[in-house]
């Protein structure tokens, strides 16, 4: 059976540093940070006080009011990025076939702000279950792309993927993959989060995951500096519309990148820790590479997960050192994440992105925040510090990793008639 090829023909974009695809690569390309003390809840007896808020989003100026309030943030996210991407990609629903339209939909956690205030609610009862009718459907991961699904009249594949941190890795591999075997024509594929607040923050700080450079907060995201000491904490969307290559040619449709390659592995290791010598890493970049028909000497750049974490930049380097070989020296990595912070299960949706305008544009968004130099990492691979660099971008790489050792890579190229 002869594959079909999937390009990607539409994006969408809420973030720390852009509320929409053009502010947030603009917001890339200069190194802006998206870390700042948060305005969300009091964190006066928290350890971590900042993060990477999405700013200046009121959900009202895309949602009804009432529509508004029946969704968890992580929904409101989704919906508004969704919005952009399908604009963007210049889709009629109503002049194709929404039996082969599909959402498939990313999250880690979900709506953590509804069980939140639902349990607090409760806690501060007589006991009596008062519960929002709404609590349940709010809170769903799945609800996202059914939202979507029945916002558009899409009929097509919907459900949820969820992976930790890898989960829209996976939402845009399940959709590629339903896309090349003839089951859908286009897929509406991405990740939302929405995890900062008072459970979000205070449960990753119990774990001793979250930076604690609170006298700092625009630099606390330090990707491979020798100074890092965890990551920082961030919220948003990132929509990609997948779609079969004649259906988009057929529309007219401009095609951004075309996505070649996934690949998956496990590091079966620790339910928080990276394999120490990468194993997991290396296995999932091989995985999409062969996927993809392609060799290490064929990817230009790769978007690490890059968290800034004491041991998983260290097992990510190992991984691509032993894989790339000498063609490691000839690759651009950088991490997006020390301007976004960590999306969590948005993380590979928004970082996609990211890959994908590189593609497009042949400029290297840079890792900023880098002030020391750490010996355990090789002085001759360039991570792409404090600036972005213009070189000719023929393919890229994608990596997020999730707790519970979930390994996901997507890989994109210049599209070619």
């Amino acid at each position: 059976m002869e594959l079909k090829r999937v390009v990607v023909t539409g994006l969408g974009a809420l973030t720390p540093i852009g509320n929409n695809v053009p502010d947030f690569w603009e917001g890339l390309t200069n190194g802006v940070s998206g870390a700042a003390p948060i305005k969300g809840f009091n964190t006066e007896k928290f350890k971590t006080k900042f993060a990477c808020e999405v700013k200046n989003f009121n959900p009202e100026d895309f949602l009804e009011k009432k529509e508004a309030r029946k969704l968890d943030p992580f929904v409101q996210y989704a919906l508004v990025a969704t919005d952009e991407a399908v604009k963007d990609g210049g889709f009629d629903f109503e002049k194709l076939d929404t039996n082969r339209i599909g959402v498939i939909w990313g999250a880690g956690i979900g709506g953590l702000k509804t069980f939140l205030d639902e349990i607090s609610n409760f806690a501060k009862g007589d006991g009596t279950p008062r519960y929002n009718p709404f609590f349940i459907p709010k809170m769903i991961i799945d609800i996202a792309p059914g939202h979507i699904s029945i916002k558009y009249g899409l009929r097509g594949p919907n459900f949820a993927t969820v992976s930790a941190c890898a989960s829209s890795t996976n939402a845009m591999i399940d959709a590629f993959n339903y896309i090349r075997l003839g089951m859908a024509d286009v897929i509406i594929s991405g990740g939302s989060e929405a995890i900062i607040n008072e459970a979000g923050m205070g449960g990753f700080n119990a774990m001793h995951a979250l930076s604690t450079r609170n006298d700092d907060p625009s630099t606390a995201s330090r990707p491979f500096d020798k100074d890092r000491d965890g990551f920082v904490a961030g919220e948003g969307a990132g929509t990609i519309i997948l779609e079969e290559l004649e259906h988009a040619k057929a529309r007219g449709a401009k095609i951004y990148a075309e996505l070649v390659g996934g690949g998956m592995s496990a590091d079966a290791n620790h339910i928080t820790a990276p394999h120490p010598d990468g194993l997991g890493a290396r296995m999932v970049m091989t995985n999409a590479l062969k996927d993809a028909g392609l060799t290490t000497s064929d990817i230009d750049y790769i978007n690490v997960h890059g968290t800034s974490t004491p041991l998983g930049d260290i097992s990510e380097t190992k991984a691509i050192a032993t894989l790339f070989g000498e063609d490691a020296y000839k690759l651009n990595i950088s991490s997006t994440k020390s301007m976004t912070g960590h999306l969590l299960g948005a993380a590979g949706a928004i970082e996609a992105i990211a890959v994908i305008l590189a593609v497009k544009n042949d400029i290297i968004p840079p890792t900023i925040n880098h002030f020391t130099d750490d010996p355990a990492f090789d002085p001759k691979l360039n991570f792409t510090f404090n600036k972005a660099q213009k070189r000719t971008v023929r393919a890229a790489l994608s990596n997020t990793f999730g707790f519970g050792g979930h390994n996901a890579s997507v890989i994109f190229k210049k599209y070619e008639a």
